[in-house]
This record gives C-alpha cells, structure tokens and sequence, in this order.
C-alpha cells in the first residue's frame, strides 16, 4: 500500500525539538519561529499517527513511541550527512586507523597507492588500540582474533632476528642466545617464551629490554641493541635490505592475526572500496 512522502523537513525538526526539548531553543537553531516548529512537529505526528511529546510547563517530553523513533531517524539523518560530504568533497581523505606495529607492513604499501592513484587521500592515525568501533575513521587495521566481517590481511608467525653487526660469524646457534640481550615486544616476555617453547629449548639469559610495541624492539634489534622475537610478515623488508638477519628457521604462529575493517557497505564511498582492495590484493607483497 502506498503512503505519502516522508515529511523530511518536519522529520528533521523533530530530531531537533527531541534533542532539546525545548521548541524555543529548537527555533533558534532551525532559525524558524517557535510556532513554524510546533506546526513541523504537528506535520510529522499527523503523518505517522501518533503524538511524539507530551507538553509540560517546563518544557517537552518524549513519548515511548516517540523515543523509540528517534535513534533510527537521527542515524539517518546522519548517515545522509555524510553521504552529501563524501559527494561534496570527491578528494576527502580516508581516515585509517593502524596500531604502531603494523607500520612497517602498511606504510609501504600506502606510498605504493598513492603513486598508483593519486586521486586518493589517505590520512593514517597511529595508535595501540586495537578496538573494533570505527567512530571518526573510515577503516581500521586490528591485530588480534579476526573480527566478524573483517578482512584477514596476514597471520603473526615469529622468528627470531638479529643485526648483521651482532654475527661476526654469519651463523648462530641456539648456544649463543645467552650472550644477547633479549628484546621483548611485549611486558610479559610471552613473544619470546612461544618461540622457544616450541623449540624445547631453554636458555639462560640474564639480560632483557621490554618495549611496548613490536616495532620498537624491532627497530632496537636494528640498531644492534640485542635479539628479538619478530612477526616475517612485518620484517620483510628488513631481510631483504639486511638490516636484520633470521638465524634461525624454524617460525610459530602467535594465533593472532592482523586484520582489517571498514565501516558499513551503507556508508562507505567508491574510494574507501578501493583503499581496502588495495590492502587486501597487497597483502602479500
């Protein structure tokens, strides 16, 4: 059965007298008189068959019927905001959020994009949290167990590895590790204990560094300030420059993987797409 046309305006100044409750502060910001506001609100409750507040001396109060409304209404008005934005502005930049120790994997590849397609922007925040909520970001990189509708980028598989400068000899064996400091990407050392427990192997070393961030005793272990425990993925291009050295074959799976979402397919752009294809085809490059 059809129905008449959403009354927007009078939609919209709903949202504005509930946010308020007060029709002479909501015509202040819809710059309309208080009765233009009494006769939008009229509009919308004749249309959906049912009062919305209930008038008090102090002021107004929402209906159960009425504050049950009001959540989905303001999502889309929201969402219609953004919407007209993104349009308004082809060349906003896409605001991706990645923890620190996904830098060495991800700003590579970002350099890549934006040569490949200048036309998108990408603006990068660092940060140690790994929460799924979005709020002001377009995407987000994770590190953890793969959220649900999220894009698997790589698993954590950990070697240890060494600067050059550290092995004279070229080689390395597990009988040397004592004479290193360990370096720790993590407080609790477990980084380190995975490996070597799934080696069966014991060392005893007297001297640790613990750093907050992978990145950090990475770039610790470059600077030749000890051994440590590292995600391949990450140190690719370390190997390949020989900043660092992997004297040891054998690797473990942490269990964690890195991982990347998006907002909602509804309120994501063509060039958000595009971002998270990128990420995704070069995930293994």
């Amino acid at each position: 059965m059809s129905r008449r046309p959403l009354p927007l305006n009078a939609a919209y100044a709903f949202t504005v007298a509930a946010r308020h409750l007060n029709l002479t502060r909501a015509a202040q910001e819809l710059c309309v008189t208080q009765g233009a506001v009494s006769r939008k609100i009229a509009t919308f409750e004749n249309w959906l068959g049912f009062p919305l507040f209930e008038r008090h001396a102090r002021g107004l109060r929402l209906t159960p019927r009425g504050a049950s409304l009001l959540p989905a209404l303001k999502s889309s008005f929201e969402q219609m905001r953004q919407a007209a934005e993104q349009a308004s502005q082809p060349h906003a930049a896409l605001r991706l959020k990645a923890p620190t120790c996904a830098m060495r994997w991800l700003v590579p590849r970002l350099v890549a994009l934006e040569q490949a397609r200048p036309e998108l922007h990408v603006s990068l925040t660092t940060t140690v949290d790994h929460s799924t909520q979005l709020e002001n970001y377009d995407a987000a990189i994770l590190y953890g167990t793969l959220p649900p509708g999220g894009h698997r980028l790589f698993d954590e598989v950990l070697t240890p590895v060494i600067a050059p400068a550290l092995m004279p000899s070229g080689t390395l064996a597990y009988e040397d590790l004592p004479g290193f400091t360990f370096l720790h990407p993590t407080a609790d050392g477990r980084d380190w204990m995975l490996w070597l427990n799934a080696l069966a192997i014991r060392p005893s070393v007297s001297r640790h560094q613990h750093f907050d961030t992978m990145d950090l005793a990475i770039s610790a272990a470059v600077q030749g300030f000890g051994i440590t425990v590292a995600d391949v993925t990450l140190i690719e291009a370390d190997l390949a420059a020989k900043r660092l050295i992997a004297p040891f074959s054998e690797t473990v799976k942490t269990g964690a993987v890195y991982s990347l979402i998006q907002r909602p397919s509804e309120a994501s752009s063509a060039q958000l797409e595009s971002l998270v294809a990128w990420l995704c085809e070069e995930k293994q490059v």
